[in-house]
């Protein structure tokens, strides 16, 4: 799968499930990134967390082979989530842990990328 091929299967799971507020950052030409793009979005609920991190990992599995290298947050409290499929991590956040953590201003040198919610 290309990158591009992977951030389009991301985000349709996250839609999936009804996650809003998906951001992207390109973090490429970010000097000393763990990633090349993070992908955020929130849930209104812990077990709306819990699922879009669930879902996420299931259809990157089944329809895209892809695997996390890592999944953290997901069974602690479900206000954060994050999973890291290598060039790609994807963070999965309560509207109130989004804002402590703010990465969009952590991170603003990056490109950033606002993707419409669906209605």
């Amino acid at each position: 799968m290309t990158q591009t091929e992977t951030q389009d299967l991301i985000i349709d799971c996250i839609r999936d499930r009804k996650g809003r507020g998906v951001t992207v950052l390109d973090l490429s030409e970010v000097p000393g990134a763990s990633a090349s793009e993070f992908i955020i979005c929130e849930g209104t609920s812990t077990t709306q967390v819990g699922s879009i991190a669930d879902h996420l990992r299931r259809r990157m599995l089944e329809d895209g082979g892809l695997k996390p290298y890592n999944l953290d947050g997901a069974r602690e409290n479900s206000e954060w989530t994050v999973l890291d499929y290598g060039d790609i991590w994807v963070h999965v956040f309560l509207p109130e842990a989004r804002q402590r953590y703010n990465l969009e201003d952590l991170w603003s040198d990056a490109a950033i990328t606002d993707i419409p919610d669906l209605d």
